[in-house]
């Protein structure tokens, strides 16, 4: 089975992919946290967990990251934080998590992003959201250059509904959202799917089966 790192475990679409792949034939997972308290969580679904966080140094990230298979980043500073921790978690943190991949000699890296990411003029209409768009902007960016195979996730507005296997990566920015179990399901695909290498997927929930989206 593929050993997965998932960073930002704890958050919402954390926990979704934490859950599959532990109930899934193909994944070891392993949660990166902050907290120490964070870790009852894991403990109760049989997960392996480290308290690690972003704002520590690449070295102790190499380490976390190491004996890994893959690295899926999920992590994100949260809506009551300033743009001083998006800057330094969701940026830097990010940035810092590639180069230890990359460090580690662990190539294969999943990046659950944002829709719109590229387009600046949508951050403008988005009254305080500019600082995660500029962030996800570059993070991105880097890792497209930086020398993994990456794939990067772009969903649109997560939602807490019951996923339903299928997502629309045509027309994404004509549909409201995508269920964040739908996210999930599609990190997972994603690492089954040697052929979403080096991909971009902006996406909603649509009628298409996820598995053939990634293929």
């Amino acid at each position: 089975m593929k050993k997965v790192l998932i960073i930002g475990a704890n958050g919402k679409v954390g926990k979704h992919i934490t859950k599959k792949m532990k109930e899934s034939n193909d994944f070891t997972p392993t949660a990166l946290i902050r907290k120490e308290e964070q870790k009852s969580h894991f403990d109760d679904l049989g997960v392996d967990s480290k308290v690690v966080s972003l704002e520590d140094s690449v070295d102790k990230l190499k380490e976390a990251i190491s004996s890994n298979d893959a690295v899926v980043f999920t992590a994100g500073s949260g809506g009551n934080t300033g743009s001083d921790k998006t800057l330094t978690v969701d940026l830097d943190g990010a940035v810092k998590t590639m180069e230890a991949a990359k460090y580690a000699g662990v190539n294969r890296y999943v990046m659950v992003s944002a829709m719109m990411a590229d387009n600046r003029k949508v951050w403008e209409k988005l009254e305080g959201m500019k600082p995660y768009y500029v962030a996800k902007h570059y993070a991105d960016r880097l890792l497209k250059s930086i020398g993994l195979d990456y794939t990067i996730l772009r969903p649109g507005l997560l939602l807490d509904e019951e996923g339903t296997g299928k997502i629309d990566i045509e027309n994404p920015a004509s549909k409201k959202g995508v269920p964040r179990e739908d996210v999930a399901a599609t990190v997972l695909a994603t690492l089954r799917n040697d052929k979403s290498k080096n991909k971009i997927f902006e996406f909603n929930t649509g009628d298409t089966e996820i598995e053939r989206v990634v293929s």
